[in-house]
């Protein structure tokens, strides 16, 4: 890939990804690290809503993208049941996106009792004040029941059982930047396993396989 320089040079996606996130940080006027977070329901009909994406973890075939949400909603439900994910992050300030698809497990708890400790004091008691996708009667009605649980949960509320957060570990990444008359740079990185070539390289143990990221240009 001689051609794949500047903005996409690097050898590890999540490098990459880090830098252009840090480079949103300074340009875009809110939320840069905003995604659009798609799944998809028992029914196979496909859902998207826009979440925070809280880090970038790892390096290599060992990085993941982490997020946090309310166990019981809607998005944690089809996660649930699927295992997968996918999302993409777009910045219109650089004129560039990163697309994301993978498998999801859930964090530790000490990780998302961290993440939650360092949240504002009304985000944790909102978090259990909030039954995330039902039906709400009312904004007046959300709003009590904060007050209520703020009496209740004090100055220093303990996460909730239902909160907590998800890791998506790619399988799919790809990085695409704004060209000239729609003639845009886009390079996907894809996890690639190694099954007999690698099991030889480990002394031809089957359980052990190795992965690598191939990365290809794609057409605009």
């Amino acid at each position: 890939m001689s051609d794949r320089s500047g903005i996409f040079a690097g050898d590890d996606p999540f490098a990459i990804a880090r830098s252009w996130l840090a480079e949103a940080e300074r340009s875009e006027p809110n939320d840069p690290n905003a995604i659009a977070l798609a799944t998809v329901d028992a029914q196979g009909m496909p859902d998207v809503r826009m979440v925070l994406l809280k880090e970038i973890e790892g390096a290599g075939t060992d990085g993941a993208f982490v997020f946090y949400t309310n166990l019981e909603s809607a998005k944690a439900a089809e996660i649930e049941a699927t295992g997968t994910a996918a999302f993409v992050m777009h910045w219109k300030s650089l004129r560039r996106q990163v697309r994301v698809r993978g498998h999801v497990s859930r964090v530790e708890d000490a990780l998302a009792d961290a993440y939650y400790r360092s949240r504002a004091l009304q985000s944790r008691i909102g978090a259990w004040a909030s039954r995330q996708s039902r039906p709400l009667a009312s904004r007046g009605a959300l709003m009590a029941e904060v007050a209520r649980q703020g009496i209740n949960l004090g100055l220093n509320p303990p996460r909730p059982p239902y909160w907590g957060g998800y890791r998506i570990r790619p399988v799919q990444i790809e990085f695409w930047a704004d060209g000239a008359f729609r003639l845009h740079d886009r390079f996907r990185w894809t996890r690639q396993d190694y099954d007999q070539e690698n099991r030889l390289l480990q002394g031809g143990n089957p359980e052990i396989v190795q992965s690598f990221w191939h990365v290809s240009r794609l057409s605009p």
